[in-house]
């Protein structure tokens, strides 16, 4: 299993680089940046690959919707270019709240949606649409995905899934046999909040304050529901290395390909984390 660093804070450009050339430091596989409402993840992976040699760059989602698929294969592929195709894509519809209540779009039949957008998508990465970028690979592709439908797609039309939120039980008896039955060996990366704190309950709980609005989401409620858990902070994994270490070797054993670790804490506890999944990068 792969392990590498998931950003998805609102620090500045600089700020973001550094953290890429500490996760290629510390022996991490990978960064993926996520697309929230402020810098875009496919600039910040290209500035940040031409940066810091070496290390995966990707996104961690960028939203569909806001996006015709023909211009975000040009980035794409202007992105794998910069980076000597270091480059993995991924991509999701998002949420109702964002893409209607922010972007002002229908978020009508999502999953016909995102098949249909993954098959343009696809003809022009491979170059059998318009777009032609010299120099580019076609980038593989990841879907968010958590549920059966979804899962599905992911499995027919993308490289793999990435995921958010889901414990190891989760990846073990959900995602990897509903992906597992439509795809031979899809990559499934699960994005997952460490802490490596002696606070872990005022860890979660500040967690909490930042993350827990996106409990209500509709793809993540049913998700916690099926993890028996209220609020998305639960499932942040917060304790001492062992703990720490015990739940990523628990994702591999439930058949994660990839962890991305998304740091939580104070930044002295971002550090022991760092510190302790480059550990394990090197032993897994």
């Amino acid at each position: 299993m792969r392990i590498g660093l998931y950003v998805g804070d609102q620090s500045d450009l600089q700020s973001q680089i550094e953290q890429t050339r500490a996760a290629a430091e510390h022996g991490l596989a990978s960064v993926f940046f996520n697309q929230v409402m402020a810098w875009d993840p496919l600039t910040v992976a290209a500035l940040a690959g031409t940066a810091v040699p070496g290390i995966e760059l990707g996104t961690g989602i960028v939203h569909t919707y806001p996006r015709h698929p023909i211009s975000l294969a040009g980035q794409a592929l202007s992105v794998a270019a910069a980076t000597g195709n270091r480059f993995t894509l991924g991509i999701g519809p998002s949420h109702k709240p964002f893409i209607e209540g922010v972007y002002g779009l229908s978020y009508d039949r999502p999953a016909n949606h995102t098949r249909e957008y993954l098959t343009a998508l696809r003809a022009e990465l491979s170059g059998t649409g318009h777009i032609r970028v010299p120099g580019a690979q076609p980038p593989s592709v990841l879907l968010s995905a958590l549920g059966p439908v979804m899962l599905r797609i992911a499995g027919e039309l993308a490289d793999g899934t990435i995921t958010v939120w889901a414990t190891p039980a989760t990846i073990a008896d959900h995602i990897r046999p509903k992906i597992d039955a439509v795809a031979t060996d899809p990559r499934v990366v699960a994005a997952v909040m460490l802490s490596v704190t002696a606070r872990p309950d005022a860890v979660r709980d500040e967690a909490a304050g930042v993350f827990g609005f996106a409990s209500d989401f509709a793809s993540y409620r049913t998700l916690l529901d099926r993890q028996g858990q209220r609020n998305v902070a639960e499932t942040i994994v917060a304790g001492d290395e062992d703990t720490v270490a015990a739940a990523v070797r628990a994702y591999a054993a439930a058949g994660a390909t990839d962890v991305l670790v998304g740091l939580v804490g104070d930044d002295t506890e971002k550090a022991r984390t760092l510190k302790l999944v480059g550990e394990l990068a090197g032993a897994l």
